[in-house]
């Protein structure tokens, strides 16, 4: 998903929103979206896909609550259902990002899984296919580093 394609998504999600907001709203939302996640466009994979255009809903959605603030009344005690609607969203889409990010590490880190979990050392005991011992022969090397065949 290239930027075009991320701005003209939004746009047709927000749709009922085009009253609210412009086009470079929803721009400086991807800015802001692409920075919180790290990631830059095109994206290439429906996770990131999904997520990119969540954050940048997300954004959008506080953009909003920003413009509501001035009409949220204490003295009346009149909660403007709109701004709280707002707060509720966006609480809401930032509790799913972060389920997100803990249950993805590797999307978020930019590092394949398996270097996640840091270095693995091997015992070093060896034997060849007879049985017999070949631990300290010169060249029984001990893999101290992970590999994705591994």
């Amino acid at each position: 998903m290239t930027e075009t394609q991320l701005l003209l998504a939004m746009q047709r999600r927000l749709r009922g929103l085009a009253k609210y907001i412009i086009p470079e709203d929803v721009t400086e939302a991807i800015t802001v979206a692409k920075a919180e996640t790290g990631w830059t466009l095109p994206v290439t994979t429906s996770f990131k896909e999904y997520w990119i255009a969540e954050r940048t809903k997300r954004h959008v959605f506080d953009m909003l609550r920003s413009g509501s603030a001035h009409k949220f009344k204490v003295e009346q005690i009149n909660l403007q259902h709109r701004f709280e609607h707002y707060n509720d969203l966006i609480r809401r889409m930032d509790r799913d990002f972060k389920a997100a990010i803990e249950d993805n590490p590797a999307e978020f880190a930019g590092v394949d899984v398996f270097k996640v979990f840091g270095t693995k050392i091997d015992a070093g005991f060896s034997s060849d296919g007879v049985g017999r011992d070949t631990t300290y022969d010169e060249g029984n090397l001990v893999i101290f580093t992970p590999t994705e065949s591994q």
